[in-house]
Formats: C-alpha cells, structure tokens, sequence
C-alpha cells in the first residue's frame, strides 16, 4: 500500500495517544506527523482509527538527533513566528499567504472563533534560504495584486484544502474508493450528488468519507466553522474538484465496483424506518440537497415541529 498507512498486522501497535507520549510529540505534532509522513501507520482491525506498530516507535528511536529532529519536522508556527523566520514585517508575511506564496499546513479556532493559521518552520526557513524568493520577500507588490487584495483575495483557506486533501490521500493508500472519499469530503452535498448519481456508489463512498477537522464538541459553532473551511467554496476549485472525483470514481469503479444488494431486495431505505437504516442510508435521506433537481419534490411547509421530505414520509408510513 501506498502512502504512509501500510498494512502489517496489529498484535504489537499501540494507540495514537501512547504512540504520541512514546515519542515526546503532542497530540497535534502526533497528527501532523502522520499526515506529512513522518509516522507510519496502521489500520486498527477493530474497526476506524490508526495504531502506530511497535517497529515504527523502535525505528524512529533510532534516527540520529531524535526526538529533536522529529520535533523539528512539525513545528508550527504562526503569522508573527511566521514572519521572523522570513524577516519580514508581519504585514508582508500576511500578504504572502493571502496570496497563496506560503501555505498553511493546519488552523485552530482562538476563543473567539477567529482562525488561527499556522505555518511549518521547516518550509519557511528553506523558502528564506532560497535566493529565487529574495524578490517576493523584498520586492514591491505589483498593482495588480495590492488590488486583489484589497478586494478581499484570501487564498489561505483553499491552499489549505489543497494540502489537507494530499494528507487525506495518502492515508488512503491505494484503496480506490477511499481515495475517491477523500476528494469527495470537500464538496458539498449538491455537486457531489451530481457527479455520484448511483445510490449504492454514494453509500459506499460515505463509508469512506473522512471526517472534518476536529474542533469543539460536535455540533458546536467552531465545529460548523471548521466544517466550512474544509468545504470548497470557491467555483474554480469546485469545477476542480468535480472532474477530480468523477475520475477517482471511475477508477474506484472499474477496479472496485460497490457492493450492491442481491436481486430482490429493497434499494437503500425503500419501505423502511429510518431507525432501521444503515448509517451512510440515514445520511443519504436525512440530507435533502442529495437528490438532484429532477429527484426533488416541492418543498414542504418550514412550520416548526414539522417532520419534513423523504425521511418524514417514511416515518410516518411504518407508522
């Protein structure tokens, strides 16, 4: 398998948790070591999550300066960190990533729900040592982009989506409906139900769906707020991300095809409640903007305590 995530056998893993604590790393630099390739990982057999085996803690012990140089790789920092390590004013460091010139690896929500963006050391040390960048880092900015700028240009939250799907893929590896998962997690329900119509493609392909980053309780405002920032918004990126996984689902499919139910049978959710759904099912009726405009039916009445749409019909058939 691809990527970082291999498949070995389980017996001597350990938890992310005591992989990270076996490491001298936190929580935070466990995930973002993992994500850049750094640990090695395994799926756990007793169904979602990592383990890290005990081969990968040994081989990390061994490399020279650990766990300093492991540290190293996934220190984070800031926009004022951020802009010591370029020796820029803080001004022109917040310019540079708006434009898209520095991309930011991971984000945090503060206490105030505003976002955080933080930056590898590693990355931008070797982009100051770089003589190529001398003239982004001294240089004038051209009209052009001081304008775009000024308008609002804040490329910050889709070059981060760009690097969280690469770090999505690899922990795919090669498994092709996965991989079509991860490019399927940054589209909202409407276009990736236009572009997966099949019914049993899409169940399946949300067995594999990763989920946002995590912050706050579920539910919560900063949860709503990172679930957005993990959504594509801009429509190049969108268009994107549409051909992207009608490709990755096409191949998913000719090497893969998703399972479906023995002839006979009733299609996903046909007849039943929806306590007796499947997860992925439930999701699919529960969400309306997942039927397409020639699917959808007109749009009941919004009366508060009203059930309303495909799930409300059903429950009150089985009745």
């Amino acid at each position: 398998m691809s990527g970082n995530t291999v498949t070995q056998p389980n017996s001597a893993s350990c938890t992310p948790s005591r992989a990270a604590r076996e490491l001298g790393l936190k929580r935070g630099e466990f995930d973002l070591a993992v994500n850049l390739g750094h640990i090695r990982t395994v799926p756990d057999e007793g169904g979602g999550g990592l383990r890290v085996t005990r081969t990968e803690i040994d081989r990390l012990h061994t490399e020279d300066g650990f766990p300093g140089t492991l540290k190293q790789r996934v220190e984070a920092v800031g926009t004022k960190d951020g802009a010591e390590l370029l020796a820029v004013p803080l001004g022109r460091f917040t310019r540079l990533a708006r434009l898209g010139v520095v991309v930011p690896v991971t984000f945090y929500l503060n206490r105030y729900r505003a976002v955080v963006w933080l930056y590898l050391a590693e990355e931008l040390r070797q982009f100051a040592a770089d003589e190529n960048n001398a003239p982004l880092l001294r240089g004038r900015t051209s009209a052009g982009l001081r304008q775009q700028l000024a308008e609002g240009l804040d490329l910050r939250p889709r070059t981060w989506r760009g690097r969280h799907l690469g770090f999505l893929r690899r922990r795919a590896g090669d498994h092709p409906w996965a991989c079509a998962a991860a490019v399927a997690s940054q589209l909202d329900a409407v276009p990736f139900a236009e572009i997966v119509q099949d019914p049993y493609e899409r169940a399946h392909l949300n067995r594999f769906r990763p989920s946002p980053p995590a912050h706050g309780a579920p539910g919560s405002p900063a949860a709503h707020l990172a679930e957005r920032l993990s959504m594509a918004q801009d429509p190049g990126e969108i268009g994107w991300l549409r051909a992207d996984l009608a490709q990755a689902v096409g191949e998913a499919r000719a090497r893969q095809p998703a399972p479906r139910p023995t002839p006979g049978r009733a299609a996903p959710g046909h007849g039943r409640p929806a306590s007796a759904l499947a997860p992925t099912e439930a999701w699919e009726l529960t969400h309306p903007t997942l039927q397409t405009a020639a699917q959808q039916s007109p749009p009941e009445s919004e009366e508060p305590g009203r059930s309303r749409g495909l799930l409300s019909r059903l429950m009150r058939r089985s009745a």
